[in-house]
């Protein structure tokens, strides 16, 4: 009975067989390693995994720990006491019911029970062995005796008369037991190493598993964040909507009280005209000269001055701005394309600062920049008002001091073969044909100039100057760059060397450049050091913004907006737009304008 019930306590409850490999979960239930990995497998999904005895719950994946001691106690009594009735061998003499065999007796080729196993014969010819069916097996099939050797040369069992007289004659032989334990001394060693095998596997499962568990959490927060951010896209977008509306509708609402007002001055006008009119034509159809003469007719009958005023009035301030209401919205759009995007440009470094969706909402950039105050996104906007938002809308917000003005190239300061348009073609603007001014764009002419040697011009290279200068203050300038051929563009003192080596804007203490190479490399130079820029960049458009008194210099792509370098020094001379162009700058010309910021701004 108590046999009984230790069998039942070392069965498995997924199973209900016998413990292979026995593990135990925090809550001390046991079960076969393979049984329940297979129940926590299928549940991965639902995120709560829990043990199948007593339903105890965790969020995590429990670890498997192997019961050492209860995998002794199921190998021990697997050894003492096999199972005799899962082997379904009975006693061969007990014919009225069947009792499970406790032995088999190989000379006899029977199966014996504990009762006819007592009164069996102990003789050495008749051996015993566990309960098995294939009794034939365990004889020699050509002498038919028991198998009581082991060759060690054949790897097979033989009986006394095949390693005597038989074919295995003068081999070696060991007995079977000899032989089996040193079969299991190696096979342990095996079951060792792969025990250790399927360890380090079952830590690199249990690794990945959590690895994988991190990524899901790391993909969830990355989803929240971005579903809240363009949450708020479409919230503000949708207030965007509602004000741009509401500013349309407003505008409407006072041009049609201002058009209805004048229209029913002009409907007074109309009664007052037609009045006159009955007047005038009852004094024609009067017979007396007399009375028609004598009628006055006022001169203020015939006021021209009142059409004129009144399309003054009709088309005058009262109008719907259209097109300013169309600007303003272009110029959101732009702003919460750059916010989408996540770029913003940092003057104070030589990188593209990307946004931090937590650090700052699009609501807190948008309402900055309209503001005109510094956002810090990330870790801060250094172009504020002052700078990037300037220089795309300085004009209209009226930060500079004047309308953009031609950099005018020194032509006494140009090499032999650089050569200038006379006058440039630049298009058609509201009915009036425009034209650069002279000297305002250049380009390489294979064809040299014979200009005079003069201490001014440039002798070894194909450089030159602008006329002005900037000495104090906050300037910005945009060029327009050829897009073939090699090109320096940036900013050097009067005092620069205008012969030998050192004369190469960017190679000497004196000028700082932005410069294409032949194979489309774009570097920053100044006094001989390069910082050379990413391969993919574009610089057929080139922004340059100088503070004079912060010392800052710094250059721009403009087409996308990117902010590429910024030098820093304390500048004590003037400076004057330098270029340099190389062999091949003919399809298309540099030129370019500079504005400067009004004072305080």
């Amino acid at each position: 009975m108590a046999s009984a019930d230790l069998r039942k306590e070392l069965d498995c409850s997924i199973c209900l067989s016998i413990y292979t490999d026995p593990v135990t979960l925090r809550c001390g239930h046991n079960f076969c390693r393979v049984c329940i990995d297979r129940v926590l497998d299928t549940q991965e999904g639902s995120g709560v995994y829990a043990c199948p005895e007593c339903s105890t719950e965790c969020q995590e994946r429990p670890a498997l720990i192997r019961n050492i001691t209860l995998c002794n106690i199921v190998g021990s009594f697997l050894s003492t006491r096999p199972d005799q009735e899962e082997t379904g061998i009975f006693c061969t003499y007990c014919v009225d019911s069947p009792v499970p065999a406790a032995k088999s007796c190989l000379l006899c080729e029977a199966s014996l029970c504990d009762k006819h196993l007592r009164v069996h014969s102990k003789s050495a010819e008749h051996v015993l062995s566990d309960p098995t069916i294939a009794l034939g097996n365990r004889k020699c099939s050509i002498h038919k005796k028991v198998l009581e050797y082991y060759c060690t040369e054949d790897a097979a069992c033989v009986c006394v008369s095949c390693s005597l007289a038989g074919e295995h004659r003068g081999h070696q032989v060991e007995l079977l037991d000899v032989a089996s334990e040193k079969k299991k001394k190696k096979l342990r060693n095996v079951l060792q190493k792969l025990t250790i095998k399927r360890e380090e596997a079952e830590r690199r499962v249990q690794s990945l598993m959590e690895s994988r568990r991190g990524d899901q959490k790391k993909a969830a927060g990355v989803t929240e964040t971005v579903t809240a951010l363009f949450r708020d896209i479409r919230r503000q977008l949708k207030d965007l909507e509602k004000r741009v509306l509401g500013e349309i509708s407003r505008q409407e609402q006072h041009v049609t009280l201002s058009v209805s007002d004048l229209i029913q001055q002009l409907e007074r006008k109309k009664d007052e005209l037609s009045r006159k009119m009955r007047h005038i034509e009852e004094l024609c159809n009067m017979t007396d000269p007399v009375t028609v003469l004598q009628e006055p007719v006022a001169g203020d009958w015939c006021d021209a001055g009142n059409k004129e005023r009144h399309d003054n009035q009709i088309h005058g301030e009262g109008d719907l701005d259209v097109g300013h209401v169309s600007e303003t919205l272009h110029t959101l759009y732009d702003m919460i394309t750059g916010i989408k995007k996540g770029i913003y440009v940092q003057e104070s470094t030589d990188r593209v600062q990307e946004v931090n969706p937590a650090s700052n909402t699009e609501s807190d950039v948008i309402t900055g920049v309209k503001k005109g105050k510094n956002v810090p996104v990330a870790t801060d906007i250094a172009l504020s008002v002052k700078t990037q938002s300037d220089i795309i809308t300085g004009s209209k917000i009226g930060l500079y001091e004047k309308e953009p003005t031609s950099i005018i190239l020194d032509v006494n300061t140009a090499g032999n073969n650089i050569d200038f348009p006379t006058y440039i073609y630049t298009g058609i603007n509201n009915y009036k044909q425009l034209y650069k001014a002279a000297n305002s764009c250049a380009k390489w002419s294979d064809k040299a100039q014979n200009r005079p040697e003069t201490p001014e011009r440039f002798q070894l290279y194909n450089q030159v100057l602008s006329t002005s200068s900037f000495s104090s203050g906050r300037h910005y300038l945009d060029m327009t760059v050829s897009e073939s051929g090699w090109w320096s563009v940036g900013m050097s003192y009067p005092s620069i060397d205008r012969t030998g080596e050192q004369s190469h804007i960017g190679y000497n203490d004196k000028s700082w450049a932005l410069c294409k190479g032949l194979c489309d490399q774009y570097s920053l130079i100044h006094d001989g050091k390069q910082t050379r820029l990413p391969g993919n960049i574009s610089c057929n458009n080139v922004g340059i913004y100088l503070d004079y008194e912060a010392g800052q210099l710094s250059f721009y792509a403009l087409v996308p907006m990117r902010h590429l370098h910024t030098f820093s020094a304390t500048f004590t001379e003037p400076l004057h737009v330098a270029v340099c162009i190389g062999r091949g700058c003919t399809d298309n010309d540099i030129s370019g304008n500079f504005r400067s910021y009004k004072k305080g701004s």
